[in-house]
């Protein structure tokens, strides 16, 4: 199985895509299958933002409770 890739290949990857996309100069067929990419990147995006934001988020609670406790 392959590694995912990181959030800032994914970036990089989107930013790439939408180069190639707003230039006009590929086939239709090539332009689907890189928005589909695409997508699959702003999902994948999205998601690692979320498990950083819970991480963070319960990073934070656990440094609360040590402050209370201290």
């Amino acid at each position: 199985m392959a590694a995912k890739p990181s959030f800032q290949q994914s970036m990089n990857r989107l930013e790439d895509i939408v180069e190639q996309l707003e230039k006009n100069e590929i086939e239709l067929e090539d332009a689907i299958h890189l928005f589909e990419e695409g997508l699959q990147l702003v999902n994948h995006c999205d998601q690692q933002l979320k498990d950083f934001e819970e991480k963070v988020n319960t990073l934070m609670k656990g440094e609360e409770a040590g402050e209370q406790n201290g």
